[in-house]
């Protein structure tokens, strides 16, 4: 007879993934293909309900929708409120629900620590835990693990396993993502980690990746500490070069110089890899993780100014504003002016982070009449952002643009009416369309054109 937690042989080929986000969801829908049985817990019942009837819950994932319909069909996943009940009856549980961090840009525990609770009420002897949010480093020993134990009373490394294996995917391609990079693992101890590369290689298949030292596949790294680090430091990486494009873009436009022509000609040689500049850093990731990162290395000077150089290009922008708005005579006080794109890049529609909320706030601050332009976005969308919709062909005299959307590659000044000045913070728009408008390219001081001040 079965129990309510399921037979020996059903949880042998059952796995839980908690948190059906943007990334749980396809990872639950690729376990599921691979052949295990899966279940998705998730806290909040309509994403539960949607995942239930094969909806997905979020749009942009490629090729999620046919596949999530595909695998319901088949039995192959269902989805739950009680993540404890679903791990009662899994050999496996992956964990992948958010970390935040607060309004002091420290980390926010909450979620995962009440993730990790539900599911020590659950685990049973033999049970693998495998945690792919992003962490600071040394949080899977020292405070995870530790949860799951004295929730469970199992032993550690004996009962219990317990490995981090963090998501290296985007959002929009998470499939693809998984094929093209090596699967990371660490194992709290040695038996949790030849449990974790085992799971995985049942699951996930590899690009051929001549490019690297090693075959793409499940590369075990050592323990759980050495996963954490390993996810920090390459999108702490990016963070630390964006700043420094930054910071060469502004010093050469104070040169009048173009920050594209330095970039491409250091970039010709294979010690130089700079970023492109931009308006802002947004998403989930990049302005989060240096965060999570300096939260383990607090003395981390680096980390710490690429951040403060990042957030202030907000500022930056909005000051080329006043420059080219100045040409006219124009006081930014008063001044109705767009912001050109919600989202924190381009076609991806999520505004996690955008440059968006601090470009607003910072016109707000100047006086301006502010609203904001998305095609991706609604009104009714904008407004749940606190955001006032612009429509192209509204009036407004100046812009910035924030989002590098296909759609600003064709912009001109008819799709803003009365336009007088702009400021290009991603380098999408036409040279061309212009004539009468002061123009600012980010970092690209011959693109830009600042017309003589009105009246001499």
């Amino acid at each position: 007879m079965t129990s309510a937690s399921g037979s020996v042989a059903e949880r042998q080929h059952t796995v839980t993934v908690v948190g059906l986000g943007k990334v749980g969801l396809p990872l639950a829908v690729q376990f599921a293909d691979a052949g295990w049985q899966v279940v998705g817990a998730d806290v909040q019942a309509d994403v539960v309900a949607l995942v239930g009837r094969g909806e997905v819950p979020f749009p942009g994932e490629r090729d999620l929708d046919r596949r999530l319909a595909d695998v319901i069909a088949r039995g192959r996943l269902t989805a739950t409120i009680d993540t404890t009940e679903a791990v009662a009856r899994s050999a496996v549980v992956v964990v992948v629900v958010p970390l935040i961090v607060d309004a002091s840009a420290r980390p926010d525990f909450t979620i995962i620590d009440a993730a990790t609770a539900a599911v020590a009420a659950g685990v049973r002897p033999g049970t693998l835990v495998s945690y792919e949010t992003t962490l600071p480093v040394g949080t899977t020993r020292t405070r995870l693990a530790p949860a799951l134990a004295a929730g469970s009373g199992l032993g550690l490394g004996r009962e219990l396993f317990v490995a981090m294996s963090p998501e290296r995917v985007l959002t929009g391609r998470v499939f693809r993502d998984l094929a093209a990079y090596p699967k990371l693992v660490g194992g709290l101890d040695a038996e949790s980690a030849r449990r974790a590369e085992s799971f995985y290689r049942s699951v996930l298949t590899f690009d051929d990746r001549p490019d690297l030292h090693r075959p793409n596949g499940v590369w075990a790294v050592g323990n759980t500490d050495a996963a954490e680090l390993i996810k920090l430091a390459e999108t702490t990486y990016r963070d630390v070069n964006i700043a420094l494009a930054n910071t060469f873009a502004v010093h050469a436009e104070s040169l009048g110089i173009d920050y594209d022509v330095i970039a491409q000609a250091a970039n010709s040689q294979p010690y130089s890899r700079l970023h492109a500049t931009g308006v802002a850093v947004g998403g989930h990731c990049i302005p989060v993780y240096p965060q999570l990162y300096l939260a383990g290395d607090p003395q981390a000077r680096l980390v710490q100014t690429a951040r403060e150089v990042n957030l202030g290009m907000p500022a930056h922008v909005v000051a080329q504003l006043v420059a080219a708005m100045d040409a006219h005579r124009l006081d930014l006080s008063g001044s109705r002016v767009v912001v050109l794109g919600a989202a924190y890049r381009g076609g991806v529609k999520e505004t996690a982070f955008s440059g968006v909320f601090p470009l607003v706030q910072l016109l707000h601050e100047r006086g301006a009449v502010v609203t904001v332009h998305d095609p991706l976005f609604s009104d009714h969308e904008l407004a749940a952002h606190g955001l006032v919709a612009h429509h192209l062909g509204d009036s407004c005299q100046g812009a910035i643009v924030q989002a590098d959307h296909d759609q600003y590659a064709v912009l001109s000044k008819d799709d803003l009416p009365g336009v007088r000045a702009i400021v290009d913070g991603r380098g999408i728009t036409p040279d061309v369309g212009w004539d009468g408008v002061a123009r600012i390219v980010l970092g690209a001081p011959s693109k830009s054109t600042i017309i003589p001040r009105a009246g001499g």
